[in-house]
């Protein structure tokens, strides 16, 4: 049994998933009784935020719609703000396993963030076409940035210590495809340690997927966008202080 996370805060960016995000988050405090659980609402035109509430949640509101970079950033900002030392990103559609959050703030023992990686050999996770392309590419391209193997860069499962903490704070990228790939890529060259633990995905509880199979031309040049952009972004160097909490 691994120990229970200290000083570690949840954020779920969430967009009109009311149908999910209160079992989502009934499901972590079952996992990890007692960790903070911030939901930050990108916009919702349902009711996601009053769910979250009732649910238990720290609820920060966006005024429209960001998409998950924008209001991952605005998540990293409050927990910087609030001192938290690790921040788990969790989807509030159910596809992730809090049950295997502590096995990712585990591995930032030796890591600044690490990834939840579907195609690491848990679970039967699979994807096909351009977007399982543009996926491997990515991967082999990021782990030649980042100088270690990662099989999945397009995850939105991650734990996140000090270091990346503060950086993501200040220049989270908030564009398409952002949040994954154009934020390890700022990692990386910032000299952030990169890591990845198999996880298992799972069926989303409700709303919809935010990708359907129409879509995976357009995946793919947007991935190789974000990627371009990334490389042309100015180096940032973090140091070695973090959060107190």
């Amino acid at each position: 049994m691994l120990p229970r996370p200290q000083g570690t805060l949840i954020v779920l960016p969430a967009f009109n998933e009311e149908a999910s995000v209160g079992p989502v988050l009934q499901e972590i405090q079952r996992a990890m009784p007692g960790v903070p659980c911030l939901v930050v609402d990108d916009g919702s035109t349902d009711a996601t935020a009053e769910r979250a509430r009732a649910a238990g949640a720290t609820v920060l509101q966006l005024p429209f719609n960001l998409g998950v970079g924008g209001a991952m950033r605005a998540g990293f900002r409050y927990a910087e703000d609030e001192g938290y030392r690790t921040v788990v990103q969790l989807d509030a559609d159910g596809q992730h396993d809090p049950a295997e959050v502590p096995e990712l703030i585990a591995a930032l023992g030796e890591a600044d963030i690490a990834i939840g990686a579907r195609f690491a050999g848990k679970g039967s996770y699979s994807t096909r076409g351009p977007r399982r392309w543009a996926m491997l590419v990515l991967s082999r391209v990021i782990s030649g940035i980042s100088r270690t193997r990662l099989t999945d860069t397009t995850s939105g499962f991650k734990a996140n210590g000090p270091r990346a903490i503060a950086l993501f704070a200040q220049h989270y990228p908030a564009e398409y495809l952002g949040d994954t790939v154009e934020a390890l890529v700022i990692a990386a060259r910032a000299g952030l340690r990169i890591r990845q633990v198999p996880v298992a995905m799972r069926p989303r509880q409700g709303g919809e997927p935010s990708h359907r199979p129409v879509k995976a031309a357009v995946y793919l040049v947007r991935a190789f966008v974000a990627l371009g952009f990334a490389l042309l972004r100015p180096r940032v160097i973090i140091p070695e202080s973090g959060g107190s909490r």
